[in-house]
């Protein structure tokens, strides 16, 4: 199968298509990226590349192609609009140049945020005569309000009916979680939806990389990821003050970076606190030594009924690392977490209830902890395995592929 794949981020960008695209690879398809210039998360371009650049990636065995983007900068909302805008135009007007002559079976979108990314590939689909399938990682317009990017009932009403028109143009539309399909079909109108979960993170291969840093604690608890708002760090952070004086033998590392990074340092001086730290961001390669040396994996989201619906990514490579995972969050996180007994989970920012699960699981035996977290492999291997994944995303293109033909079809 001919599959072009549309996305703004990509390696060396560490984005879960990467994966995906890897997979199909490997399983015989030929597969074209057309994305931009690597920025994410620092703002700055990748050594290697330039933000005025278009053409062809020769780094990785499939074909990539690259066009400009305005660096996303320190992240202020300006900033970060025209980079939006920038691949926006870029990938249409330019992604266009770059894949003349090509022709795909199907054009396939990664849809983060924001979803009007989804824009290019939909004119490259209509250029291609192709299907378009569209991944949706976010919900719109509801992730602006969460954010803050776009406040007024006013203007989220006129990004709905923009939201509304581009689904309504697709062929597919992959859902990320189970729990966004009321919120999309509601857009979508007659465009078929389907669930299909992001994938655990393959392991990584190569040398780890060096002078990584020792885990603190005696029972070592690990935050990895994005720091920002949707995270509720606040949550840890007063769950870590009251743990303090009763149990010093729990310790939280927090491991990645993001808008609340300098406000997470600067708490945690501010309220003296010994049992948190934080290390900083660190390349996907080194994941799996920090997680090897947890007795637990903490995830935590704010309390939002948006927030609640979505599957945070990083739940997948928890499950993939075989331990026990502490949750404070509602919705699809919280069941499955509940339902595979991979851990102890409690509601979005429940302090109190986050710090009762710290100490009941500090205080299983190992065994009990090794239990939960080969079930917790289980379900991982089960429905995140990216090599199980790409049969399944496979037969949903060639579907979309079937019911496109079969509707050309006079009759």
């Amino acid at each position: 199968m001919r599959i072009l794949v549309t996305s703004q981020h990509f390696h060396p960008e560490t984005f879960r298509i990467n994966d995906v695209v890897a997979e199909l690879h490997r399983a015989g398809h030929a597969v074209t990226v057309l994305t931009g210039q690597p920025n994410y998360p620092e703002g700055r371009i990748y050594p290697g590349y330039r933000a005025t650049s278009a053409g062809e990636d020769r780094s990785m065995p499939y074909e990539i192609f690259r066009v400009p983007v305005v660096p996303r900068g320190s992240g202020s909302a300006l900033r970060l609009l025209s980079e939006y805008l920038s691949f926006i135009c870029s990938a249409a007007l330019c992604g266009a140049w770059l894949l003349r002559g090509r022709r795909y079976d199907v054009v396939f979108c990664y849809g983060t945020s924001p979803i009007f990314q989804a824009l290019p590939a939909w004119w490259l689909s209509r250029l291609k005569l192709a299907p378009l399938v569209t991944w949706v990682q976010d919900l719109w317009p509801e992730s602006l309000s969460v954010t803050g990017y776009v406040q007024g009932s006013r203007k989220l009403r006129a990004v709905g009916v923009a939201v509304s028109w581009l689904y309504r143009r697709h062929d597919l539309l992959l859902l990320q979680s189970e729990g966004f399909f009321d919120a999309v079909r509601e857009r979508a109108g007659r465009t078929p939806l389907a669930f299909h979960p992001n994938p655990g993170e393959s392991a990584p291969k190569g040398d780890l990389p060096p002078d990584l840093p020792m885990i603190k604690g005696n029972f070592r608890v690990v935050f990895a990821g994005n720091l920002g708002k949707a995270q509720a760090l606040s949550t840890i952070l007063a769950a870590a003050v009251q743990l303090q004086p009763c149990r010093p033998d729990i310790h939280i590392s927090i491991i990645g970076s993001g808008q609340s990074s300098s406000w997470l340092k600067s708490e945690i001086e501010r309220l003296g606190l010994r049992n948190v730290d934080t290390l900083g961001r660190f390349p996907a390669a080194a994941m799996p030594w920090f997680f090897e040396q947890s007795d637990a994996l903490l995830l935590t989201l704010a309390k939002d009924p948006v927030v609640s619906m979505t599957l945070p990514s990083k739940l997948q490579s928890y499950l993939a690392a075989a331990r026990p995972i502490i949750g404070a969050l509602d919705g699809e996180g919280s069941r499955l977490i509940r339902e595979n007994a991979v851990g102890l989970c409690g509601p979005a920012e429940d302090v109190q209830a986050l710090c009762a699960n710290l100490e009941a699981l500090a205080d299983m035996s190992a065994s009990e902890r090794a239990a939960a977290g080969t079930r917790a492999r289980a379900v991982y291997d089960r429905t995140y395995a990216p090599e199980h994944l790409t049969p399944r995303l496979v037969a949903l293109f060639q579907r979309t592929i079937d019911r496109r033909a079969t509707k050309s079809v006079p009759t």
